[in-house]
């Protein structure tokens, strides 16, 4: 199958690289003609171009927003779209407006994937992505084979907008494990704690989660792992999450803190740098605090 990829940024361009090193070349296209070359694609001079130089599209984009100017604007995916063809949306969207898409591509025999992605930047880089995919089974099998080139594990998550339900339902709990365990570290610092103990403490103990385990053991020495998820885009997936909850009538008890968190984390000047500096912006607001800098 001929492979094309729109969207390029953080993870897109990282998981381009990984198809290209397996030996298949990608047609890609970006709004920053720069990451194309940066991922190892071929450039192409629109998505339409992509579209009609695929077999298999993948996208990687910011919001629903996006996806929906790129699949149904003029000269977007819909336009080009033919019988056979396979999009498969690899961004965090909301899982109304994918199902939306999906029967407008199906009106013209074209297949559509929801797979949201969970690992991060790191994951990507060297192919272990977990991937939750909603639409056809029949037509995940026969795009398996691609989707292994970039990820580890691939779950199959049911009909149409499934994918992309279980990606809000994943990031809503890995959104409150960072915000609360960034608030965790600071109080930490702040008590004069050595935060090596803390956190092997808190890695034997119930207070474990992804963050103590895989993010703080790094952020607490510098290395805020740059590359992944920003704090406008997690306060987007929580904030998606939070219309999600609503239309299913759930109550949604727990957001007010990841929100009042990434919110407070972008208006303080951290919009664009990697979720993981909420600890920087809690810190800020606790007497200008740094994990990094003992007391």
């Amino acid at each position: 199958m001929r492979i094309g990829f729109a969207g390029l940024g953080n993870m897109g361009g990282r998981m381009s690289a990984c198809i290209v090193r397996a030996g298949r070349p990608v047609l890609g296209y970006d709004v920053r003609p720069a990451n194309v070359a940066a991922a190892s694609a071929t450039t192409a001079g629109s998505v339409g171009e992509v579209v009609d130089g695929s077999d298999i599209v993948l996208l990687s984009l910011p919001d629903s927003h996006v996806v929906e100017a790129v699949v149904l604007g003029d000269d977007g995916v819909l336009a080009h779209a033919r019988p056979g063809l396979i999009v498969i949306d690899l961004s965090t969207a909301a899982p109304d407006s994918t199902t939306r898409i999906h029967a407008r591509l199906s009106e013209k025999g074209a297949a559509y994937l929801d797979a949201g992605i969970s690992g991060g930047a790191a994951a990507a880089e060297r192919g272990a992505l977990t991937l939750m995919v909603g639409g056809d089974l029949d037509t995940l099998d026969l795009a398996r084979p691609v989707l292994d080139l970039f990820a580890a594990q691939v779950f199959h998550c049911g009909p149409s907008g499934a994918g992309h339900t279980v990606k809000l339902l994943n990031n809503f709990l890995n959104a409150i494990a960072l915000s609360a365990t960034a608030e965790v570290m600071v109080a930490g610092r702040k008590a004069g704690l050595d935060l090596d103990v803390l956190l092997a403490v808190l890695n034997a103990s119930s207070g474990v989660n992804f963050a103590t385990l895989n993010r703080f053991p790094k952020i607490i020495h510098g290395d805020y792992l740059e590359g992944g998820l920003t704090n406008s885009l997690m306060l987007k997936d929580v904030n998606l999450y939070v219309e999600l909850a609503a239309r299913l009538g759930v109550a949604s008890l727990n957001a007010a803190g990841p929100v009042a968190s990434f919110g407070m984390a972008r208006a303080l000047g951290y919009a664009d740098e990697i979720s993981n500096t909420v600890v920087d912006a809690i810190g800020d607001l606790s007497g200008g605090v740094r994990l990094q800098e003992k007391p």
